[in-house]
């Protein structure tokens, strides 16, 4: 959640800003109008405590002085201001929960050096790395290399799902299991702590990183239980925290977990309806961070280095996109994206996000850390390492051979 101090100590500011990230104007406008009336009521509630305060010193003295039906009188009035205290009390909290519910619905401010732009159009590529494939033959998609080998199934996956849903079997079941080994092992070799969470989490948690209640049309809830099938590791492993004072935070808590990720896709109509490159259940291997504010830029490089050189020892091209303003996720403060190279498709395709949210899910979460007397935000930061189906279509394909097989990366030949 923002720091709503930001928005009603400068509003023109960082409304600005959010507006880089699509926040629509009238939105602002309304949360302006609750500040305005905040202010009315603080300015009103502090003339009647003033005004109690003044009365109450009088009564204390009338009473000294034995002007007992004076004093008498004066309580009175003080109990007709009482009330009045307590009628603009309830407006104020009336206000600051309005405030607050606005606010869960507001995105993060984007850094000062995230490039303005509407879209994935107006991202900016950082560096690319590796070798493009080139081949002497026609180059199949994932999906007809798939299908051919007897890896994919789709027909079964509908059967016992719906589309989106894919039976993985043979050799590329034996891979994606090789792979989150693999970045499992790769991880923890960044210093990342491994950790398996529970798939299924409560409102509360969802809600302190940011999926509820903006993105509720984009999860599985379970009929009748406060439980949501999770859309991403960053979900529990962040929510370890949540309501916590963490004591010594002088090294940053690293974090990685596999998880399946559920996700309905709810605004994906129509895109890579064809392959696993887009699916209702995915695996996924997360890095979650959780540092000092002065820390977190620094961990940030890191968790893309780390992310980056697991494609690196797949020896899979890739390449670093920096996220414009309007491409930034909900919590996203910053984010670097990696993209690998999909021969069929002639383009990168995203494998993974790495982003800082600063003290965004913090301070929805209730994260804090100890220093000195002071009870701080920590920020915490995110990133996949690395999406296991993309990484297993992007084997499939840039180590496709001409008799229609697949070679198997050296770094995963020992998983194997």
């Amino acid at each position: 959640m923002i720091d709503l101090k930001l928005l009603e100590k400068d509003f023109d500011t960082t409304s600005e800003k959010l507006k880089l990230k699509g926040v629509d104007e009238s939105i602002l406008l309304d949360i302006k109008k609750l500040f305005e009336e905040k202010k009315k009521i603080q300015t009103e509630l502090e003339k009647y405590q003033n005004q109690r305060n003044t009365l109450s010193k009088e009564i204390g003295k009338l009473m000294k002085e034995g002007k007992k039906d004076e004093a008498e009188a004066i309580k009175k009035e003080v109990a007709q201001i009482k009330n009045k205290i307590e009628e603009l009390n309830s407006k104020l909290k009336e206000i600051e929960e309005k405030l607050y519910s606005k606010a869960l619905n507001i995105p993060n401010i984007p850094d000062d050096d995230v490039p303005v732009g509407k879209d994935e159009n107006d991202n900016v590529e950082i560096k690319r790395i590796g070798e493009i494939p080139k081949f002497d033959f026609e180059v199949k998609s994932h999906d007809e290399l798939g299908e051919n080998l007897g890896w994919l199934d789709f027909a079964r996956g509908v059967k016992l799902a719906k589309s989106r849903f894919t039976v993985l079997k043979n050799d590329a079941a034996r891979i994606e299991r090789a792979l989150i080994n693999f970045f499992l092992d790769h991880n923890r070799s960044y210093g990342f702590e491994e950790v398996y969470v529970p798939f299924l989490v409560n409102s509360e948690t969802m809600t302190a990183t940011g999926q509820l209640p903006k993105f509720k049309e984009d999860l599985f809830k379970i009929e009748d239980e406060d439980l949501y099938l999770i859309p991403t590791a960053e979900v529990p492993l962040t929510n370890l925290f949540r309501d916590e004072i963490i004591q010594n935070l002088d090294n940053p808590i690293k974090l990685t977990a596999y998880t399946p990720c559920f996700r309905k896709e709810a605004g994906s109509y129509g895109k890579d309806t064809k392959g696993i490159i887009r699916q209702h259940q995915f695996d996924k291997v997360e890095l979650v961070a959780i540092t000092k504010p002065e820390d977190s830029d620094k961990m940030f490089e890191e968790m893309v280095e780390c992310a980056s050189s697991a494609l690196e020892k797949l020896s899979l091209p890739y390449r670093q996109v920096m996220l414009c303003s309007g491409d930034l996720g909900f919590s996203a403060a910053k984010t670097i994206d990696i993209e690998v190279w999909i021969p069929s498709q002639n383009k990168y395709r995203e494998i993974s996000s790495v982003s800082n949210t600063r003290d965004f899910q913090a301070r929805r979460g209730k994260i804090r850390y100890k220093e000195g007397k002071k009870n701080r935000l920590v920020h915490t930061l995110n990133g996949s390492s690395l999406a296991v189906g993309r990484t297993l279509v992007a084997i499939m394909e840039n180590y496709q051979t001409k008799d229609g097989k697949v070679e198997i990366p050296k770094i995963l030949q020992k998983y194997l």
